[in-house]
């Protein structure tokens, strides 16, 4: 899951070529559709170095656009155990898919969209490569999971010259606290200390 949208009035940080397709039809497509180009990107590239998987990568993977107020996640294989009771996410059996809210994709800024999506990626690679994303009992700033996907985007965001304040702000979600929020900046060397 992902951070809260902001306007998307300025395209600043992100990488060129970076695009995306804001008036998608609610439902299912392809990465590409909603994100043409994202597998040329200097990211994916970095994300998966072999051509061949990248290429499956992103032939694979779709995303589905949904109408809930939402960000981002990666859409269970069938339902996790121990999740949160409210959240009720959409299953997809043997498929990599990528569900994302529909203002998060329409009004939230092209580096926020840029950021989310390869942290997304970053879990579906995981995924691929055997990783429980939903570990019972397991806080979120504690999964590995999260911490890796986190410091690829974080480490991407610094190559664009993204300020500190604004990742650790990024960080910032509301299903973890304060002291959480805090643990996580530590971990990703992003706290002026």
């Amino acid at each position: 899951m992902s951070r809260p949208a902001s306007p998307h009035d300025s395209d600043e940080g992100t990488p060129r070529g970076f695009r995306i397709h804001r008036e998608l039809p609610l439902g299912r497509h392809p990465i590409l559709a909603a994100f043409p180009g994202l597998d040329r990107l200097d990211a994916a590239r970095r994300l998966v170095p072999k051509p061949g998987p990248r290429a499956e990568l992103f032939r694979s993977t779709y995303i589905e656009l949904v109408p809930q107020d939402m960000w981002m996640y990666v859409s269970p294989f069938e339902l996790p155990k121990g999740v949160r009771r409210e959240w009720r996410p959409i299953v997809s059996p043997g498929a990599d898919c990528i569900v994302i809210g529909e203002a998060h994709l329409r009004s939230s800024s092209a580096l926020m969209l840029f950021l989310d999506i390869y942290h997304e990626l970053c879990h579906v690679v995981q995924r691929q490569g055997g990783a429980d994303l939903w570990p019972p009992g397991v806080s979120y700033v504690r999964r590995w999971t999260e911490v890796e996907a986190y410091r690829f985007v974080v480490n991407e965001a610094k190559k664009l010259g993204v300020s500190n304040a604004y990742l650790a702000e990024y960080l910032r979600v509301e299903w973890i606290s304060e002291a959480e929020h805090r643990e996580l900046v530590v971990e990703l060397g992003l706290s002026e200390r």
